[in-house]
């Protein structure tokens, strides 16, 4: 089974007016959420049927809905985030979308309880929709508050034993880990390979105290401020079957050119 090259509703900031960008790639597979409302996704669901092209959905599916809060409070409580997350478990499942990508595990910065029995529990919970819906569930791992690495480093000490007893897949976020590990990024994702299902492939443009997601390019390789992405995506591509996801924002105002140049090049390394 191939890898397969996506596009992420990011890209446009899931405008409903753009809509057409994400087809008109030629790609075969769409991740999207936080819709503006239901009826644009009703709107994106009907176009993607008609271009025949699969997609997974990355929650919130609706914009203002809580994207952090499954195993503790950020801007909800963690019931009522898991109320809201299984209805778009739910309709995920009943409109035939490909996965459902959570943030998970997300912490806002250390905790105080024992971080190994929280991602646990929240693990229980998941793996339960995935089999009451059918539907496969996707987590990934975020960096906190003021780039706080506390998830990711809850996870890297999580036993990859029992994570496997979940049967939950990671997805791999390329900008938060190398901002979390640095250049012992191969430390961290090692581990993660046989459970991780999706790659978001961006690099990092680091502007005053804010940074932002940008194409991946061959060129961003050696300029300074940016990383080398490419031995991390050689080693994610090494077994088949992932999705790889273009995931940059447009506030680079990246070309077109740009972009499709970037495109072809991940291609290339994921083939």
């Amino acid at each position: 089974m191939k890898s397969t090259l996506g596009i992420s509703g990011s890209t446009i900031l899931s405008d409903p007016v753009q809509f057409d960008q994400l087809f008109k790639s030629g790609i075969g597979h769409i991740e999207i959420g936080e819709f503006p409302d239901k009826s644009s996704f009703y709107c994106f669901l009907k176009m993607a049927r008609q271009k025949q092209v699969s997609f997974g959905i990355h929650s919130p599916l609706i914009r203002g809905n809580s994207k952090y809060d499954l195993i503790e409070h950020v801007s909800v409580d963690p019931l009522d985030a898991r109320i809201n997350f299984e209805k778009e478990v739910a309709l995920a499942a009943s409109v035939g979308a490909e996965y459902v990508l959570v943030h998970f595990p997300y912490v806002k910065g250390p905790v105080s309880s024992n971080p190994r029995s929280m991602i646990e529990e929240g693990l229980r919970y998941l793996s339960e929709l995935q089999k009451k819906y059918k539907i496969s569930i996707v987590c990934e791992p975020k960096l906190g508050h003021n780039r706080s690495t506390a998830g990711i480093q809850y996870l890297q000490q999580f036993p990859k034993d029992v994570w496997s007893t979940y049967q939950l897949s990671l997805c791999i976020d390329m900008g938060d880990y190398r901002m979390a590990a640095g250049d012992k990024w191969k430390e961290y994702i090692v581990p993660l390979l046989p459970y991780t299902t999706v790659v978001h492939v961006h690099n990092v443009s680091f502007l005053d105290d804010k940074y932002y997601w940008v194409p991946i390019h061959p060129e961003q390789n050696s300029k300074e401020g940016s990383f080398d992405m490419k031995s991390m995506i050689e080693i994610l591509a090494e077994n088949k079957g992932k999705y790889f996801i273009l995931e940059h924002t447009p506030h680079s105002n990246p070309s077109e050119a740009y972009v499709v140049e970037g495109m072809k090049w991940l291609h290339n390394l994921i083939e």
